[in-house]
């Protein structure tokens, strides 16, 4: 996994708890913490660290990994202004993601291993996007949805009818926004 998912996670931790409760999970997590953005670190770590993350809180990782991706989308789109920019809602926002975002992504940060994304339009209403990928974070790809929607002013109402943690191909969810 890349540094700046780490740097994202210090940021929102230090944020909203303080940079010593971040120092303490990176304790209870026998982790050095020394994330640079550029570089590669095993996918294992962010997996500890959430875990010792929900441990302290008594919550279910998948919740940690949930509230990070909605806290980290105000961080992103300050560091990445261009990639909202030109984007009046969430949706059209998203889907830029394998088109735009994750190509750009992958310049920035080579040898970034990004999810793979499909989308169903067919709805006017309702956006389905498909989840693909061998990390399994679906549960960070939805706090993520949660926060494009929060960042352009819109509640998003999401459910999930498939999960790779289940046995499915991809992580299937059904995303309703409104104002």
């Amino acid at each position: 996994m890349k540094g700046i998912i780490f740097n994202l996670l210090e940021e929102v931790v230090s944020t909203e708890y303080g940079p010593a409760t971040w120092d303490q999970l990176l304790d209870d997590a026998d982790l050095d913490g020394a994330y640079t953005s550029l570089g590669s670190y095993d996918d294992e770590e962010i997996v500890r660290l959430v875990g010792v993350a929900a441990a302290a809180l008594k919550l279910p990782p998948e919740d940690v990994l949930r509230w990070f991706g909605q806290r980290a989308m105000p961080l992103l789109a300050r560091r990445y202004p261009s990639f909202f920019s030109g984007h009046a809602n969430a949706r059209s926002f998203l889907l830029t993601l394998n088109g735009i975002i994750h190509p750009e992504v992958r310049k920035l940060y080579p040898g970034a291993a990004t999810p793979v994304f499909d989308f169903d339009t067919g709805a006017a209403d309702t956006l389905v996007i498909g989840y693909n990928s061998e990390r399994k974070m679906c549960a960070l790809a939805e706090g993520f949805m949660q926060g494009a929607a929060t960042f352009y002013h819109e509640q998003a109402d999401i459910s999930q009818s498939q999960c790779m943690h289940h046995g499915a191909d991809k992580c299937v969810f059904e995303v309703r926004f409104r104002p």
